[in-house]
């Protein structure tokens, strides 16, 4: 089919129609994820700030969760970002002036739409907001090259403000950051020295949204740093896993697609003939290649998740409209669409996949119970006023919360993805209260009896998978304290004494008078 005798703006529309469709069928058949539930109780009680990451995503579920707890409901910025992705990049090519940039526009669009996580990513997670203010920002600094006078720095300062609020979505985007301000000492050495009191200008009025973000880790154990920095990269380390730069390059192949970057290699000259001159070219592949660039050094020391990518892969789809000659970008158009339909196919496909067929792998007790938390809950119900419901892990206890529109706390160390729980969770309430945690495994003998006046273990099976039921009765605080939230202490609140704090709320609450240093 060629795509020169359709009418673009009918295609596209048509296209962005029929994903819409999909993509809200597939937000409504897919189960609540551990993730996504840890987030949606960011939304359950908006804060100022949340364990892992800044508060942003929590602030956007805060208002759709007041309307419906439904998954499609809480999904709604993820399962419409693609489309407003489309329509802001496919409007920055068609103003940018080069040749056929009416229909350019049009293609940036579609090619945007038909990337891989535009068919499947419904998913609540914090890079939904980060991608959206990040292009946002790029928007309102690519308007402000364009502009004079007092307009320029208004849309300087823009952007800025876009970025901070990106960086209170999450801390990528100081990559964006950092791309900006490469952009500014390389590509725009004809504007003289103006350009760098426009970038401060730019940098200051980002600042606010880590001066927000300051203020909150001050007063809350520096939460976010400890996480991102320190607790989470155990088993991070330069040079201890020499096939995370190889997975970076599949993980990035696959986002972007094989087909786009093949493009771009094959009309090269284009891409540095176009970016050799000022304009969108230029400024998209600069903030592109720069973040990219930083990430493939970071794979020597720590694989690079897929979702970290996704706020400068349209910024690759705006380079390629705007470079690439007309049939080639037709025909990169085609490919991506074979390529979103055999994704469509699949995923309708796996729909009807049963749950017994993923039996021998290792993550078939955390399908059972995403697929099946209903069943898990019936199991609860005769327990439901005389006991507090917990489980052993985070994600688990969200995921089976979530569900039951009531909080599970962790009962234990777990790890530290389990923290936020430390936020929420007063155990010293708990004392001389009843307990119930839920397992996907089995617990070892006496693993809870220091915990309780009273133990006892049920076993119950759901789809094969056998879950375990721990009946505590009348929790002993004092002996948890000691050997269960010393351990979380001693392990996730080792806070470095160059880190300014005011309070902390897990030492202020269960260690009065000790240093969490």
């Amino acid at each position: 089919m060629a795509l020169d005798r359709l009418p673009m703006p009918r295609l596209v529309l048509g296209v962005a129609a029929v994903l819409l469709l999909f993509r809200i069928w597939l937000a409504a058949v897919t189960p609540i994820t551990g993730d996504e539930a840890y987030f949606a109780f960011w939304g359950w009680k908006p804060t100022w700030g949340f364990y892992d990451h800044p508060p942003m995503v929590g602030w956007w579920l805060a208002p759709l969760m007041a309307i419906s707890w439904a998954e499609w409901v809480v999904r709604l910025p993820a399962l419409l970002l693609p489309f407003v992705l489309a329509g802001l990049s496919g409007w920055l090519v068609r103003r940018s002036g080069i040749a056929f940039a009416e229909e350019r526009g049009w293609l940036t669009a579609l090619l945007v739409l038909l990337l891989p996580t535009s068919v499947w990513n419904v998913f609540i997670t914090t890079d939904t907001p980060l991608v959206f203010f990040s292009l946002l920002s790029v928007a309102a600094y690519v308007v402000a090259l364009e502009r004079q006078g007092w307009q320029r720095w208004a849309f300087h300062a823009l952007a800025g403000l876009m970025l901070g609020l990106a960086f209170l979505s999450k801390y990528f985007s100081v990559l964006l950051g950092v791309a900006f301000l490469v952009h500014v000492v390389v590509a725009r050495r004809e504007e003289g020295w103006r350009r760098f009191a426009e970038f401060a200008l730019f940098v200051t009025v980002a600042l606010l949204g880590p001066a927000l973000n300051i203020w909150w880790n001050c007063a809350n154990c520096w939460a976010n740093i400890m996480f991102n920095l320190y607790n989470r990269h155990e088993s991070s380390g330069w040079g201890k896993s020499w096939a995370n730069p190889f997975l970076y390059v599949v993980t990035l192949g696959y986002v972007a697609t094989p087909f786009l970057f093949v493009a771009l290699w094959k009309f090269r000259d284009e891409v540095k003939q176009a970016v050799a001159q000022p304009g969108l070219a230029r400024t998209a592949f600069w903030l592109a290649a720069v973040p990219l660039g930083l990430f493939a050094a970071l794979a020597l020391a720590k694989k690079i998740g897929l979702h970290w990518l996704l706020s400068f892969i349209t910024l690759l789809c705006i380079l390629a409209a705007s470079v690439l000659p007309m049939t080639a970008l037709r025909r990169l158009a085609l490919w991506l669409g074979g390529f979103a339909a055999v994704h469509v196919v699949l995923l309708l496909g796996l729909n009807f996949v049963p749950l017994s067929a993923w039996e021998s792998t290792s993550f078939h007790r955390g399908i059972v119970l995403t697929f099946r938390t209903q069943q898990l809950l019936e199991r609860l119900e005769p327990y439901a006023n005389d006991y507090v419901f917990a489980s052993d892990g985070y994600s688990n206890a969200v995921t089976l919360g979530y569900n039951a529109r009531r909080y599970f706390i962790v009962f234990g160390v777990a790890s530290s993805h389990a923290r936020h729980d430390d936020i929420l969770t007063d155990f010293r309430e708990l004392d001389g209260k009843n307990i119930l945690v839920l397992r996907k495994t089995e617990p070892q003998p006496g693993e809870y009896a220091p915990y309780f006046r009273e133990v006892q273990t049920l076993a119950f099976q759901v789809e094969g998978v056998t879950f375990y039921q721990v009946l505590g009765r009348g929790f002993d605080f004092r002996t948890y304290r000691e050997r269960v939230l010393r351990e979380v202490k001693n392990r996730y609140y080792r806070i470095p004494g160059f880190l300014p704090m005011t309070d902390c709320y897990f030492c202020d609450r269960y260690f009065p008078g000790e240093v969490c240093r």
